[in-house]
């Protein structure tokens, strides 16, 4: 570290005060390694760490913590564990409970600070803390018992380690004596998590607990931020034992892992390729959550385009003149244009996934490269750039932005037609009004048809209803395609979906954790009905809870983007899309009215165009938890679309 401190520290400094990802000691690191270390108490498993140091308190923790127990007075581990999260400043915990978890569960409610959720099903637990973790920015926290109360997470522990989102995902375990025996509910969840996890712990010594919770929250949000497993057997919970909080981290190594402060030269660098660049695009992913302020900054700086990948959106406003919206196989036509035309790509925490590269050695061919990320496992491993570093955006665009305004202090700024004053406009005026021109030519469009309801036109009609100012939620399918593309996403953390991975059913439990993590916020989950039905009992969850979700379902009786894929690609057949009851298609089947009134959950339907607007602001008008079931056609379409392995030249353009 001490050649890192070294490394223009005066430069760099007045931006390390803002850096969120790291605890305030970021610039007095330690890592103690007592003496008399030897064979670990505890397995871990490490992978993608970036960061290893003497952790604070998470952000929400209080300054000074009380403890229900004297300084003296042995306790269970269960009631270890629980203070720990509560040191960490944990306000909720998904739990469902089972045999191996029980004595946590016992445990939590003793506690005054947590509160427990409890979900209908494990997955739901842990995509509702994934929700919880995108709306907040602080680390979920979910808790299962051993065996298939641990594999049921297990798709929600991927879902995090794809779209970089700290979770701490706690489960009970049998008894250290049962484990290797093949007992009731035992499985090797350490073996199974290994490569979906930043990092995971077997405890197998209950004075390691402390120390192993503090490290979780610290590598669950440092770095690039990802899910932590703690597995913990059953009569570890049980044990007694008098807490030692002041346990120093055991991380060997891992300072090697911590992302290295910008070098002034390579910044210098991309502000000269910026000035002799004419067709300059950003290219702006999740890597940038945390820096929004500092990309409109440099946006506003320089006049550069920005498109956004599906989980960068709404961290640069896409109602903004230069936003070209989402790229990519489903983005706009414009975005996509300006990447396979730009001379200068400015790639900002992303990962040059296939949906956004389509055929890779095609993708801005023309364009110097510049990735800036994070992780270097993503540099180059997709996309070779031709400067790239390796460090958090939130530092490289402070550093970029300090360059360009002293320059911009020495020179005349010239402006362009949107009246912003910049170094660069000059350069770039031409190109902001070709990529005009691909807006006017390609607007965002779709058909409709008497009286039946566009799904899109639903999807524009909450936006406008809620100003933009609704955190959306979505499942996997088209509805998640549409809701990115006609929703304006003003703010960071007000889109959340599962975009690495995929996975259907996480929006209903998403919104869940979100209207906790934002309990002021009006929280949509905007829902397929084939997405929906993989987790429709959260609804008893939010019933009980009485969450203010409210569920716009576009239902169109099918699986929605498998039927588009079967029709564009295959015979047009049908083949086992279709979500309705075969015997009566006439009818509207399952009927999900019927699921909400079991959970006592106010639901409306609506079948016509003319009768959205009030049904959609009776939704957002009635107090707690609503259903609105849309009926759309199935014949509905994504567009645009570039298929699968193509590039922006197969895009397939307009209204279906």
């Amino acid at each position: 570290m001490a050649n890192v401190a070294a490394t223009n520290i005066t430069f760099f400094k007045p931006f390390l005060q803002h850096y969120s990802n790291f605890p305030s000691s970021f610039l007095n690191i330690s890592i103690p390694i007592p003496n008399h270390y030897h064979k670990p108490t505890s397995t871990k498993c490490l992978s993608r760490c970036h960061l290893s140091v003497t952790p604070e308190p998470s952000r929400g923790a209080p300054e000074t913590f009380v403890s229900q127990f004297a300084a003296d007075q042995p306790r269970k581990g269960s009631d270890i564990l629980v203070e720990a999260l509560e040191r960490e400043g944990v306000t909720h915990v998904f739990g469902y409970p089972g045999g191996a978890s029980m004595e946590i569960h016992e445990a939590l409610a003793r506690s005054s600070m947590i509160r427990n959720v409890l979900p209908r099903h494990e997955q739901g637990g842990i995509f509702a803390a994934d929700g919880y973790a995108r709306a907040s920015g602080r680390p979920g926290v979910c808790l299962t018992s051993s065996g298939p109360g641990a594999t049921n997470i297990i798709s929600g522990i991927a879902d995090a380690n794809f779209d970089s989102i700290p979770i701490v995902a706690i489960t009970g375990q049998v008894p250290r004596g049962l484990m290797g025996t093949d007992a009731f509910q035992e499985v090797p969840l350490i073996d199974i998590t290994r490569p979906i996890t930043k990092f995971n712990y077997l405890v197998l010594d209950v004075e390691d607990i402390p120390r192993t919770v503090k490290e979780a929250f610290l590598l669950a949000t440092s770095g690039r931020p990802g899910p932590v497993l703690i597995d913990i057997p059953r009569d570890i919970q049980k044990e007694l034992v008098v807490p030692n909080w002041n346990k120093p981290i055991m991380l060997p190594g891992n300072a090697s892992r911590l992302p290295k402060l910008p070098e002034k030269a390579h910044l210098e660098e991309i502000v000269r390729l910026i000035s002799v660049s004419k067709r300059p695009v950003v290219y702006a992913g999740g890597g940038c959550m945390n820096c929004s302020e500092e990309l409109r900054r440099f946006v506003g700086l320089t006049g550069i385009p920005v498109a956004s990948t599906l989980m960068g959106l709404g961290i640069f406003p896409c109602t903004d003149d230069l936003s070209l919206h989402m790229l990519g196989m489903h983005g706009t036509i414009q975005a996509n244009y300006a990447v396979d035309r730009s001379d200068l790509l400015l790639a900002f925490g992303v990962r040059f996934d296939d949906r956004v590269t389509g055929k890779v050695e095609a993708f801005a061919r023309n364009a110097t490269i510049v990735h800036i990320d994070i992780d270097p496992a993503e540099i180059g491993k997709n996309k070779k750039p031709h400067l790239s570093i390796c460090t958090d955006v939130k530092l490289a665009l402070e550093g970029i932005n300090t360059i360009l305004e002293k320059n911009a202090a020495k020179q005349p700024t010239a402006e362009n037609k949107r009246g912003k004053g910049t170094k660069f406009n000059d350069n770039v005026s031409a190109w902001i009004e070709e990529i005009d021109e691909q807006k006017e030519k390609y607007p965002a469009s779709y058909r409709t048809s008497g009286e039946a309801i566009p799904p899109q036109y639903a999807i524009q009609l909450l936006d406008e209803l809620t100003n933009g100012n609704a955190i959306i939620c979505t499942g996997v399918g088209q509805h998640q395609m549409w809701a990115a593309q006609y929703c304006k996403h003003k703010n960071p953390r007000h889109w959340l979906s599962s975009s690495g991975l995929g996975a259907m059913g996480f929006g209903l439990p998403a919104a869940m954790g979100a209207a906790l993590a934002k309990p002021d916020a009006i929280v949509v989950d905007i829902d397929g009905d084939g997405s929906f039905m993989m987790n429709i009992q959260e609804l008893a969850t939010i019933r009980v809870e009485n969450l203010p979700v409210k569920i716009m379902l576009l239902n169109n009786q099918h699986l929605g983007m498998v039927y588009q894929y079967e029709y564009e690609y295959g015979d047009g057949d049908s083949l086992h899309s279709y979500m309705g009851n075969p015997s009566n298609q006439a009818q509207v089947f399952p009927d999900m009215l019927m699921f909400a009134e079991a959970c006592n959950i106010t639901a409306a339907r609506v079948t016509k165009k003319a009768e959205l607007r009030e049904a959609i602001e009776k939704m957002l008008k009635t107090p707690g938890p609503y259903l609105l079931d849309v009926m759309v056609p199935h014949q509905a379409q994504v567009l645009q679309l570039i298929p699968d392995g193509g590039t922006f030249k197969d895009a397939i353009k307009g209204a279906q």
